[in-house]
């Protein structure tokens, strides 16, 4: 049996909260986790939450057999064959999920959950963050699986476990083969985080995704979480601001068919039908689109380069504290380009706003 200090090291390499998490840490949380926590340090507004670490992963690997099928599995894959790498990656996934996480692991996800929610009832976000994510030279964001109002401790370690599973999707697979990523080296973190009653979320880009310009902050916005304006499942309203003035210089108001919401009853969400008298209202005021400016401002001049920034407007928390970052990522397309290289685009010629430079959408699970 663990003593009280043995309890707490064996936590302390499964688990971190955002909030104690310090720069030597970062390795073990991967990028999306990495993110969180050094907007926190820097007194950004952040819903609470921890990183099951790489640690964490990486007992799950120790399983011989398991290690053993999953490099079997891979070493067999025809690159190039769609059904043949989606079937060989449906077989690692199940292999994952069918194999026993490692009963420390089990016990810290758990501890970790019941110190946020007590009664057992609190939802939260289950989001994948694997180590190579948002490098200079490749991007592993969106690969992997995100799961929404997760509820229960049961449940969150289910889903902990589906994260894992999720680094061996085909997509994420194909991706690592391009770019030449060892397939097993790439670790997996997961973000357990306070889910946010959105009122209204989305996307923000310091730059002007179809130019380039940095003279210009693009805010993709809609009702509800922003997961669907993230994936490219709705078309949201689209704000242009102007860095230095901090003025809305355009907006366009898009007919908003539905928004992503929360089924308390159900612990799930769920799309709802947008009433009409509300489908083309705006879904920020300009108070608001100018708060989210200045917090991806703020965001660009702290991580010191172009970002992307998720955001929500939490109705659960109080008119002017109700603004809270979700995630914030270097810029990846803009940034690469040399400025003598970059073509002179007009607007009409690619689609407006954010989502046509996106590198690849959220996979979303319930």
């Amino acid at each position: 049996m663990l003593d009280g200090s043995d309890s707490q090291r064996t936590r302390d390499a499964f688990i971190l909260s955002f909030a104690e998490t310090v720069p030597q840490d970062y390795g073990r949380i991967g990028g999306k986790c990495a993110s969180l926590a050094r907007m926190i340090a820097h007194g950004v507004a952040v819903p609470a939450g921890f990183a099951v670490t790489t640690d964490a992963y990486a007992g799950m690997l120790e399983n011989p057999a398991l290690k053993a099928e999953i490099a079997a599995l891979l070493d067999a894959i025809r690159h190039g064959d769609v059904a043949d790498e989606v079937n060989k990656a449906a077989r690692i996934r199940q292999a994952i999920l069918a194999a026993e996480m490692p009963s420390g692991v089990e016990a810290a996800i758990r501890s970790a959950y019941r110190q946020m929610a007590p009664d057992d009832e609190m939802p939260v976000a289950v989001r994948s963050s694997a180590t190579a994510e948002d490098l200079p030279d490749a991007s592993f964001a969106g690969l992997q699986d995100t799961f929404l109002w997760v509820v229960g401790e049961d449940a969150v370690v289910e889903k902990v476990r589906a994260c894992w599973a999720s680094l061996f999707n085909a997509r994420a697979i194909s991706y690592r083969a391009r770019n030449r990523f060892d397939q097993l080296d790439v670790r997996m973190a997961v973000g357990v985080q306070k889910m946010v009653n959105a009122v209204a979320a989305g996307v923000a880009m310091t730059l002007d995704p179809i130019t380039g310009d940095r003279t210009k902050i693009v805010i993709d916005s809609s009702f509800g979480l922003g997961e669907p304006v993230v994936s490219g499942e709705i078309t949201p309203d689209n704000f242009v601001v102007e860095k230095i003035l901090l003025e809305v210089s355009k907006r366009r108001i898009a007919d908003k068919g539905h928004e992503l919401v929360a089924d308390h009853v159900r612990r799930c969400t769920i799309e709802r039908v947008i009433e009409a008298e509300r489908r083309m209202s705006p879904s920020l005021t300009d108070d608001q689109v100018l708060a989210v400016a200045r917090l991806a401002k703020s965001l660009e001049r702290m991580m010191g380069c172009p970002q992307d920034v998720e955001w929500a407007i939490d109705r659960d928390l109080p008119e002017g504290c109700n603004l809270v970052a979700l995630q914030s990522r270097p810029e990846t397309v803009w940034s690469r380009k040399q400025p003598a290289t970059r073509p002179q685009r007009s607007l009409a010629s690619g689609i407006e706003g954010i989502l046509g430079t996106l590198m690849a959408p959220l996979q979303i699970k319930q």
